[in-house]
Formats: C-alpha cells, sequence, structure tokens
C-alpha cells in the first residue's frame, strides 16, 4: 500500500498551486525588501497598501476593467477574424506574400503610441480606437505564428494526402490544419497579452474611461497605490485571456497538449 505523501509536498507539486505559491513569495520579497531598505512609499508602495487599494476601489477597478476588457476581447477577435484568413492567404499564394508579407513587416516597425492620436481624430472618443490599437498590437503575431505553421508541413505528409487521393478540402481539414493549430494557437497567447496593452496604449492617448484612463489619474495625483492596484487588474485580464486560449487549445488539440506534458513531466 502506498503511503500518503505529506500535504506540504502535494502542495508544492500541485501544478494550480505553484502560481500563488510563487505570487505569495513575491509580495513577501517586496515586503522585506521595502522594509530593509527603508524604501519611501512615494516610491513604493507596500504590499498591504496595494491590497487595501484593491479592496476600497475595487467597485471602480472593475467597472474601468470591463471598459478596457471590451476593448481588448475586440481588438484580439478582430486579430483572429482578419490575422488567419490573411495568414492562409500568405501561405499558399507567393504572389500574394511577396505584395503583404513585407507591408506587414514595415506596418510593425511604427510605434503605436505615434499613430494612436490618429485614431482618435478619425474615430473619436469612444472604444472603437481602443479596438484599433488592440488588433494592431495583436494582429502580427497572429499572422506570423499561422503562416509559420501551414508551411512547416512535410513534404512526406503532402506526399501522403496525394497517394490517397484527398482532395483539395480533405487535404486541408485532415493535415494542414491540424499541422498548423499549435503555431496558430502559439499566436493567439502572445496576441492575447498584447491586445491588452494595446487597448491600454489607445487609453493614453485619448479617453476619459478605462485603465490606462485610471492610471493616467494616478500618476497625477502620484498615487502609487491606486496605480498598482490597476497595474493589477490588468495583468490579470491577461492571465485570463491567456487561460481561455489554452483551455480552447487543450480541447481542440488534445493530442499537442498531453505529448508536451509527458515531456515536461519527464523533464522534472
Amino acid at each position: 500500500m502506498p503511503v500518503p505523501r505529506p500535504w506540504p509536498r502535494r502542495l508544492v507539486e500541485s501544478e494550480a498551486a505553484r502560481p500563488l505559491i510563487l505570487i505569495v513569495v513575491i509580495f513577501v520579497l517586496w515586503d522585506m525588501v521595502i522594509r530593509l531598505f527603508r524604501i519611501p512609499p512615494y516610491l513604493i508602495p507596500t504590499p498591504l497598501s496595494v491590497a487595501g487599494m484593491l479592496v476600497t476601489e475595487w467597485p471602480r477597478l472593475l467597472r474601468e476593467g470591463l471598459i478596457t476588457g471590451y476593448a481588448t476581447l475586440g481588438g484580439f477577435a478582430l486579430s483572429i477574424l482578419l490575422g488567419i484568413p490573411i495568414a492562409m492567404l500568405i501561405a499558399y499564394s507567393r504572389l500574394v506574400e511577396s505584395y503583404v508579407y513585407p507591408l506587414l513587416v514595415f506596418s510593425q516597425s511604427i510605434p503605436k503610441i505615434a499613430i494612436a492620436p490618429l485614431f482618435v481624430v478619425w474615430f473619436g472618443f469612444g472604444i472603437f480606437p481602443k479596438v484599433i490599437s488592440a488588433f494592431l498590437l495583436g494582429f502580427f503575431p497572429v499572422v506570423v505564428a499561422t503562416v509559420m505553421g501551414f508551411k512547416s508541413m512535410e513534404p512526406e505528409m503532402i506526399d501522403l494526402a496525394r497517394s490517397m487521393r484527398a482532395s483539395r478540402w480533405q487535404m486541408f481539414m485532415k493535415f494542414s490544419l491540424p499541422q498548423a493549430l499549435p503555431s496558430i494557437f502559439s499566436g493567439l497567447k502572445v496576441s492575447a497579452t498584447l491586445a491588452v496593452v494595446g487597448a491600454v496604449v489607445g487609453e493614453f492617448v485619448g479617453s476619459n474611461s478605462g485603465i490606462g484612463y485610471l492610471l493616467q489619474i494616478a500618476n497625477g495625483n502620484f498615487d502609487l497605490p491606486l496605480m498598482f492596484a490597476a497595474l493589477f487588474v490588468l495583468s490579470m485580464m491577461g492571465v485570463l485571456l491567456f487561460g481561455v486560449v489554452e483551455l480552447a487549445e487543450k480541447l481542440m488539440i488534445p493530442w499537442h497538449q498531453s505529448r508536451r506534458g509527458d515531456a515536461v513531466g519527464l523533464a522534472v
């Protein structure tokens, strides 16, 4: 009969508990550094003051966070709806690739904070400029990862599909798409976090609501606890969206996730 492991070891070995343990360790080290070096609160707030601000200002943080969340989801959805079809055209047509791909690379060299004011001039102070800003940051990783996924199909797989007399649609659904899905989801994970950044950039430039607007108010008032609390809400938004994408990945390509999990387990 196997001997049950002690609960501290089970807690440490739990995948769900490890991020929480790391967060607790970071907060403890944060507090210790402030106490040890006697850092004044106007430079770095204490973890307790940030936690207190999260509790007292939670209704306001939630209200502004929902506005930023809508812009983030809108930009992320546009990245998927436009990025994947464009990437497929680039992957399957050298003519489209020669025209479109260099233009996409060129567009990414332009700082989004520099062109974000144009969106305010063109579309006003509503949510649409934030959605466009989130889309521009999240679009490129989806395109690059999807192109790489569809181009990474091995020639032997193509020969196998042709030998089985598969149609173009069957070749796409049975061979190309499953081969490309891991790369597509990798791009979506990067896009999910960048979409949050893009939405906040849009709020910095011109907005009277959202977490970015709240960060500007906190910065102007030197309210560091509120600023750190707003940053915490932003990070949680990125983590939640990343988790949703990862859950979709596990549901759609379980064969890929299980193989990677086994490899990680053996390595540990």
